[in-house]
């Protein structure tokens, strides 16, 4: 397949990412607290979709792991905002079949593909376990933000969400620069303003909650 092709495929897919980013951003700092719009989740599972898609192509296991993990809690987040049910009942069943079908063929590929032992000693560099663990917890973050999103009965961002993202992109970033991974590396090193500003906007709220009445 043509490489443009595919880094394409790759950069449309972190370019939804953005754009959720984008959209929450303009929201949070629009109403001086951090928040959790639907457009947000629309955009991640998109995003998400695509790019397992990329990772399928690309036989990235830590793309694969990590999107997977956070896929259905995109899809959770959905449910509390009211939105899944909106969708067409057969196209919710198509969205829901995708990871398990992509992480199939992909399991298929990289088993079947020649250099496989090499790729699974390769897997224990320093700095791919590195990046596994960064897009575990990028994705794992998810966990913890659906963990207060249930707790709360609505879908939240709460702080520690932006600190997890945060860290994990620092160790994706190095990841990416081993690997030769551009879409990766381009994707987190934007993020981290992101999550940075978030950090910055949440301690801000929190200063004004607790700045004495006057």
């Amino acid at each position: 397949m043509n490489q443009y092709f595919i880094y394409a495929l790759g950069f449309f897919a972190q370019g939804l990412f953005g754009a959720r980013s984008v959209v929450q951003w303009y929201l949070s700092e629009r109403e001086g607290r951090v928040v959790s719009p639907t457009l947000f989740w629309v955009f991640s599972l998109t995003g998400s979709s695509l790019f397992l898609l990329y990772g399928l192509i690309r036989q990235d296991v830590v793309i694969l792991i990590g999107q997977t993990i956070s896929f259905y809690i995109y899809v959770r987040n959905l449910q509390l905002k009211n939105a899944w049910s909106k969708i067409f009942r057969p196209f919710q069943i198509f969205i829901l079949l995708i990871p398990p079908t992509i992480v199939y063929f992909s399991f298929t590929m990289i088993t079947k593909a020649d250099g496989y032992h090499d790729q699974l000693t390769d897997g224990l560099h320093p700095l791919i376990i590195l990046g596994v663990v960064g897009q575990l917890l990028l994705n794992c973050r998810y966990l913890y933000q659906w963990y207060f999103s249930e707790k709360a009965n609505e879908s939240l961002l709460p702080l520690g969400f932006w600190v997890i993202s945060a860290v994990a992109s620092v160790f994706v970033v190095a990841y990416s620069v081993y690997k030769l991974e551009p879409v990766l590396l381009v994707a987190q090193s934007l993020g981290i303003l992101v999550y940075a500003r978030n950090i910055f906007i949440y301690r801000k709220a929190g200063s004004i909650l607790r700045a004495p009445n006057r």
